[in-house]
């Protein structure tokens, strides 16, 4: 079987980024900013039903042709394949999600990020954390308070791991906690195909979708939108029906709806389930 060579040149243009391809700090902050406010983060696939799938080739096809976006898995592969074809050094790891999960449980390593080799400094790379994924990459450094293109980050200590932080509404939140033993490909699939596929995955049960701006976060949470802006106001919609979705969907978080059979029924059950919660 012929393998699928990555179009870095039709990445580049996706993410609508035209500057240095040297495996420097800088072009990775710059690809990192693109990547986050081109791509949605969204999970559409196990949502309908439909599979997720890691190889190259549709990964390309599903988020650099098709102008949709993915979760984790699609979006840090992706990246992977770009900052190599660039000539970065890099390494999947694997996290625990820590963000609104009680304390005390203790959740599977379901969420994937990225180390980065620079000049013998590393770097955290992660663009598929939903609605407070980073927007730019973090030195590997505990304890120090790290400035993005929207919210300050942390890296904190937590025996031989570490635990991610986001500083929101003036309280530094926990998102998930990290090791660096290398993942691979397969580890990934694993994962990959209990959160796409078992009936009580949150990524099977909900519609999720957000994107990054200038200036602001879009999230969506079945029919809830939320816009958390910088200066630390936000919006909040409840979105009536299909059509409604379908805009929001299209044009705040620029995702390429699918045209397909069963998707308006499904996307008219979100409102029902929340008037009957009422």
């Amino acid at each position: 079987m012929k393998e699928t060579v990555f179009d870095l040149d039709a990445y580049l243009e996706r993410i609508g980024y035209a500057g240095e391809r040297t495996p420097t700090l800088d072009t990775l902050g710059a690809i990192h900013r693109h990547h986050t406010r081109a791509i949605p983060f969204e999970n559409m696939n196990p949502f309908l039903g439909w599979p997720v799938r890691l190889d190259i080739g549709s990964l390309q096809e599903k988020i650099v042709s098709s102008g949709r976006g993915g979760y984790c898995f699609e979006q840090n592969l992706l990246l992977t394949h770009a900052l190599h074809a660039m000539g970065f050094s890099v390494v999947g790891l694997a996290a625990r999600v820590l963000y609104n999960v009680p304390a005390g449980v203790v959740p599977a390593r379901s969420h994937m990020l990225l180390r980065i080799a620079i000049n013998g400094s590393a770097y955290i790379a992660d663009v598929g954390f939903g609605g407070l994924t980073l927007t730019d990459p973090l030195r590997l450094e505990p304890g120090v308070e790290q400035t993005t293109s929207h919210e300050p980050f942390r890296l904190m200590a937590e025996r031989d791991e570490f635990v991610m932080q986001a500083l929101v509404g003036g309280t530094w939140r926990a998102l998930y906690r990290f090791g660096l033993q290398e993942q691979l490909q397969v580890d990934y699939e694993v994962t990959n195909w209990y959160l796409s596929n078992h009936p009580q995955s949150l990524f099977v049960t909900n519609l999720i979708a957000a994107r990054v701006d200038i200036d602001r976060r879009y999230a969506l949470r079945n029919n809830e939108l939320a816009v958390h802006h910088l200066g630390g106001r936000t919006e909040r919609q409840v979105l009536t029906g299909p059509a409604e979705l379908r805009e929001v969907l299209e044009g705040r978080l620029k995702i390429a709806v699918p045209d397909a059979p069963g998707l308006d029924v499904a996307l008219g059950r979100l409102t029902v389930a929340q008037e009957t919660n009422q």
